[in-house]
């Protein structure tokens, strides 16, 4: 059996479905929700479900509140602190390294992704956004050739996606974060460094506004 007809195990999809639902934003931070709650909404048995709960606290996306219930954590100051400072030295370093890889194939595939996400913010679309947005920045790191970066920057994204969401729904569609057509006019270019710095602005961006919501008492 290939691996396109191979069957994926029903916990991987079980958890796949719930990290998306964390990564996205429709598990609001400090809300909790319940097992049985969850097993309705992902369709899945009470074992694969445990199991991801089991593997996205063990990842620090989840946090146990007894009686059976669990909740994404509200992000404080402190963290945010230090999520800002590791995504802010290791995503830029992946899409410098991605630079290489700079196909006019794979530069192709970007501006498609990238055309998604601007399309999500002219309709105000803010899930459409999130989803878009992480596909632009995932499809950019993949391309580095550094996995352990790329788990790293797919732990922090589930540290930070869920307040991201609560903040697009304050701010509007017209100040969500998108510095990708930069990144994609110097991956055109072959500019390695100018890559690095429209990734770090896009992803500052998007910290300051979750900043200054914290800050506000908004989240």
């Amino acid at each position: 059996m290939d691996d396109l007809t191979r069957k994926i195990p029903t916990h991987e999809v079980t958890y796949a479905q719930l990290r998306d639902m964390i990564l996205f934003g429709v598990l609001e931070p400090g809300q909790p929700v319940t097992i049985q709650g969850l097993i309705q909404d992902l369709g899945a048995g009470m074992t694969p479900v445990r199991e991801a709960i089991r593997r996205l606290t063990a990842e620090g996306a989840l946090l146990p509140q007894g009686n059976r219930r669990v909740a994404v954590p509200k992000l404080t100051a402190g963290t945010l602190d230090e999520v800002a400072l590791v995504r802010l030295s290791v995503e830029p370093r992946m899409a410098e390294l991605a630079c290489a890889q700079a196909t006019p194939e794979f530069v192709a595939r970007l501006e498609a992704l990238d055309n998604e996400v601007t399309e999500a913010i002219r309709k105000g679309d803010i899930p459409a956004y999130l989803e878009s947005n992480h596909a632009f920045h995932f499809a950019l790191y993949e391309a580095s050739g550094a996995p352990i970066l790329l788990d790293i920057a797919r732990g922090l994204w589930l540290r930070f996606g869920p307040s991201l969401r609560a903040v697009c729904a304050r701010v509007g569609s017209a100040e969500l974060p998108d510095r990708h057509l930069e990144a994609l006019a110097a991956l055109r270019a072959g500019d390695a460094a100018s890559v690095a710095s429209a990734i770090e602005r896009d992803i500052a961006q998007g910290v300051d506004q979750i900043r200054a919501a914290l800050a506000a008492g908004e989240i």
